[in-house]
């Protein structure tokens, strides 16, 4: 449940800190006067996108804080456990959000920072919100199969996850089919422009790493002159009368003579010594490079035409010759498989007739499931109405299929599916004796879609392990005895989970626990909202504006003292 909820700079909002109760927590007030706002506000901490119209007017940012208690081995525990959010053992939960006049926020969970995407996991264990938009969902025949599964979520779940394993192999096995017969024409022009490319690769007989080969060789040939001179005035340095070598032997002769008188000259004789060795060496190494320098101009315009076929490659395959290699060997793969096309054809083919068959098995099981599950349901939602003053209203849950040529099959029909499975699943609805039953969305009234959304909420409340329920002027439409039944239905929902509802009835005010007034101020030229938790009397006053409208009499506070009481009563005895 949650224990307080604090807003600071939020729309009209400049500062409040509610404390809700356990039970049927009420909220009134004229309209326009923020009732809508506290529910935005709760919606941002339950994973709602921010926005900088969110930030009062002149303030540089909105915040809004929210306390939670949640039990030991509630789901919530384990969504916090998994983004390594540290929670008391008294299971309080602190959801912080501060959003800035640019529109971004800032989230945090007991202190800890957090992303959105994670605060829309945890959100929905925290509080179950059913705003005006729901009455929508309901005139939406698309949407009451997501309702069916949240009455059966627990039946349904390892039936929908196994479908879902199934469906996601269907249609990748589809997609890929689709992608290898969609246009035998391209892969003709394919195998012509693949085949061409190989062999003006094969025929260039590339060698792995010749391109950096090439380049030293031109190097050199286009330097020839330079390195001949070069070689042959080093050697005429080293080799001759006079020259380094013939001096180095003369220096390794006189210090080996006279090393016998003192032992300190033998490493410097034997590294003139090793030094006269190695440069003998070099000497002789030079020599043969000076005859072997014999220049052919042929070379340098080989190896040049070489380099600029290898060059021409480059343009169309890759930067080197190794990856021009790895692309021809892209190249001949592709090639084979396009080549060995209509073998792979008739697998896949294959394979999607077998993913096809796995589907419609457990297809038809999550179909079954949900046939079961509608009558449970349906016989529920009956019950419910009657208690809501529809007594004589029937109602059924259709679970059906479409015809689909592109489908599965299904008991030798062809059926749609998706993501969901096979099924359509519409609500019908025949709120008086004698009239057939019909699609909720085409025949229902304003306050019939509220009783039976209220209908559905109640029993969902039984099944969901959510703590907290809002519900946002879900008595829309009503009046009189079915009024009065929406608020013992809300109380009676109370018993079991923390409700929190926003309405104009006086019936379903009177049967508060805690009764919360929504006004608006102006303080100094600023318009501000103000929530106050009401005292007995306030509770009959406002009571009486509820039923006298702007003037109240003693007559009003009279019957408004009487609807309490009766309230109260009411509340005893369910």
């Amino acid at each position: 449940m949650i224990h307080e909820l604090t807003i600071r700079n939020f729309a009209i909002i400049k500062s409040t800190t509610i404390s809700f109760r356990q039970g049927l927590n009420i909220l009134t007030g004229e309209t326009g006067a923020g009732k809508s706002i506290i529910i935005d506000a709760l919606g941002l901490l339950l994973g709602d996108r921010s926005s900088a119209e969110f930030v009062r007017y002149g303030e540089k940012r909105a915040e809004v804080e929210g306390l939670f208690e949640i039990k030991p081995g509630h789901p919530a525990y384990a969504v916090c456990e998994g983004f390594g959010i540290q929670l008391d053992q008294d299971g309080m939960l602190v959801v912080r959000r501060d959003i800035s006049s640019t529109g971004k926020s800032i989230i945090r969970v007991n202190g800890q920072l957090i992303t959105l995407a994670m605060l829309r996991e945890l959100g929905p264990w925290l509080v179950n919100v059913h705003g005006q938009h729901d009455h929508q969902s309901l005139m939406q025949a698309d949407k009451h199969i997501r309702w069916l599964d949240a009455f059966g979520e627990h039946q349904l779940e390892k039936t929908k996850q196994e479908f879902g394993v199934l469906y996601h192999k269907y249609r990748k096995t589809a997609q890929d089919l689709a992608r290898m017969a969609k246009n035998e024409r391209e892969l003709v022009q394919r195998i012509d422009l693949l085949s061409y490319q190989l062999n003006e690769i094969e025929k260039a007989k590339l060698v792995p790493g010749e391109d950096d080969k090439l380049m030293q060789q031109k190097k050199k040939w286009a330097n020839i002159e330079k390195i001949f001179e070069g070689v042959q005035d080093a050697y005429a340095s080293l080799y001759g009368d006079q020259r380094g070598l013939e001096w180095l032997s003369h220096a390794m002769g006189e210090l080996e003579r006279i090393q016998q008188y003192d032992e300190q000259l033998a490493p410097v004789v034997e590294a003139i010594s090793s030094a006269y060795y190695q440069v003998e060496d070099s000497v002789h190494q030079l020599r043969q490079m000076k005859d072997r320098l014999d220049f052919d101009p042929m070379l340098l315009v080989e190896v040049e035409g070489r380099l600029d076929q290898l060059s021409g490659l480059k343009r169309k395959y890759g930067k080197t010759v190794n990856e021009i290699l790895e692309y021809a060997a892209a190249i001949q793969d592709e090639l084979d498989d396009i080549q060995n096309y209509d073998n792979r054809l008739q697998q896949m083919e294959k394979a999607l007739s077998e993913a096809e068959a796995d589907l419609s098995v457990e297809a038809l099981e999550l179909s079954m499931l949900r046939r079961d599950l509608s009558k449970e349901l349906a016989r529920l939602i009956e019950e419910e109405l009657k208690e809501l003053h529809m007594e004589r209203a029937r109602f059924e849950i259709e679970v059906r299929q479409t015809h689909d040529d592109k489908g599965i099959e299904i008991e030798g029909n062809r059926v749609r599916v998706n993501g969901r499975g096979i099924d359509n699943v519409e609500f019908m609805i025949a709120p008086n004796p004698g009239e057939p039953l019909r699609p909720l969305t085409r025949i229902a009234s304003g306050g019939e879609l509220s009783r039976v959304m209220l209908a559905i909420k109640s029993i969902l409340a039984i099944t969901e392990q959510v703590g907290t329920l809002i519900f946002d002027e879900v008595d829309t439409g009503v009046s009189g005895r079915a009024a009065q039944a929406i608020a013992e239905k809300l109380a009676r929902v109370a018993k079991h989970r923390q409700v929190l509802c926003i309405t104009h009835l006086p019936q379903v005010a009177s049967m508060a626990d805690a009764h919360f007034y929504i006004q608006k101020q102006m303080e100094e030229n600023e318009t501000s909202t103000k929530v106050s938790l009401m005292n007995e009397e306030e509770r009959i006053n406002e009571l009486a504006r509820m039923l006298g409208g702007a003037e109240v009499t003693e007559k009003t506070k009279e019957h408004a003292k009487e609807m309490i009481l009766l309230g109260d009563e009411r509340k005893a005895v369910n």
